[in-house]
């Protein structure tokens, strides 16, 4: 396999969508340094794995000899990109915008190499634009084109109110591809058309169009649903190394590979072997240790990452609460009392409700040190230690 091909398929490796890949390949193929472009509107500072999904990507392009620019949106952040919303979003205060991206910045250099990275902000050039160049630049598209939008597409039909603004996101969001002169754009299957709008305007503007790649959103711990912290089945990046480490080795087994294709810096070939490990009768969880080890290491340090398992693993062995016990937030959308079921099963304690409801008839879940019934109600509002058998544990909080 040619030097080329071996580094499309690390980059190929956990994406939705290459768009196209024959141009990826020759923009590979050319020998210069390309330039990596991903925006992020800092709406939400508090990251978890799910959001480093993407930093991840960029991560494998810089270990390619690539130059990276994270992108943050300090104008359209405060345009608000209504993606995958059926109403307007709220437009961030300059306040907001700039201590979210305070936020973000200390925190993605634990996943990128600030050597091979631009931090650049889009008031840089928007600040600059003048009334005229905004009128060139929403000429590059149409109505009925921005109306394609699936999300415009349904408030349209539905008769709900969608602002002149919203417009011009896909068209600020392309520009900002011509101002950095982006080769390539990662963005999640959410920002398709946005992307793809970015080619358009860097052809407009006599620019090489960008390659699109678009990263699929990563499954939460529960395996279903998408990683989020109002289900409760996160890890986030700032959580203490024994959290992380607990809740990374008690995911399912049929998890981990996904988690190793979106997450890890190993090479292919690395991740190849230690599926034959398992093939040859290897302990999975030994192998979500490695995973967790290596995200540890990312996000804290070699020592932690190397004794995490002592706050985690040898507590839990001595039947003993961990000192950092994992933190659940579970929504249950203004409800005054949830079932212990449903809590166990959408904290990420239990793999399902019929495991749920097994534990429970078993006697195995205790809250707060006492032990509950399968039709035990817990009152919203508060937080509660959970115990489901010998060695899961979390703080869960009922909101």
């Amino acid at each position: 396999m040619s030097e080329v091909d071996q580094a499309l398929a690390l980059l190929s490796r956990g994406t939705h969508e290459i768009l196209l890949e024959d141009e990826l390949k020759k923009k590979l193929a050319s020998g210069r340094k390309l330039r990596i472009k991903a925006g992020f509107d800092p709406t939400a500072p508090d990251l978890h794995l799910g959001h480093s999904v993407l930093l991840t990507k960029m991560r494998q392009f810089q270990e390619l000899g690539h130059t990276v620019i994270f992108l943050i949106g300090d104008f359209t952040g405060r345009i608000g990109d209504p993606t995958g919303k059926n109403v307007t979003r709220k437009p961030l205060t300059e306040a907001d915008v700039k201590a979210n991206a305070e936020t973000y910045k200390a925190q993605v250099f634990k996943i990128l190499d600030p050597e091979k990275t631009e931090v650049r902000f889009n008031s840089e050039w928007f600040s600059e634009l003048t009334a005229a160049k905004m009128i060139e630049l929403a000429a590059q598209s149409t109505v009925a084109r921005m109306l394609e939008r699936d999300d415009f597409e349904k408030r349209y039909k539905a008769n709900q109110s969608i602002a002149i603004h919203e417009f011009l996101y896909p068209l600020v969001q392309g520009y900002d591809s011509v101002a950095l002169e982006a080769d390539v754009e990662l963005g999640g299957t959410d920002q398709k058309f946005n992307l793809l709008m970015g080619r358009e305007i860097q052809k407009h503007f006599g620019q090489e169009p960008q390659v699109v790649i678009t990263m699929p959103l990563l499954e939460g711990l529960d395996g279903v649903q998408k990683m989020s912290k109002s289900l409760g089945n996160y890890v986030g990046v700032d959580e203490s190394p024994g959290s992380m480490f607990n809740k990374l080795v008690s995911m399912p087994d049929s998890l981990m590979w996904r988690y190793f294709e979106l997450l890890s810096l190993k090479s292919n070939e690395g991740i190849e072997v230690l599926k034959r490990d398992v093939e040859q009768g290897a302990n999975p969880r030994d192998i979500k240790m490695v995973l967790a080890r290596e995200l540890i290491a990312r996000y804290h340090d070699d020592e932690a990452a190397a004794n995490a398992h002592k706050s985690a693993g040898n507590q839990l062995a001595d039947g003993e609460l961990p000192a950092d016990l994992p933190e659940v937030e579970v929504d249950f959308e203004g409800g005054e009392q949830a079932p212990i079921a449903a809590v166990l099963n959408r904290s990420g304690l239990t793999k399902n409700s019929a495991q749920a409801k097994d534990m429970l008839k078993n006697g195995s879940v205790k809250v707060d040190g006492e032990v509950v019934a399968q039709d035990t109600m817990l009152p919203t509002g508060k937080a509660y230690v959970i115990q489901a058998g010998k060695k899961r544990y979390a703080r869960v909080t009922l909101m």
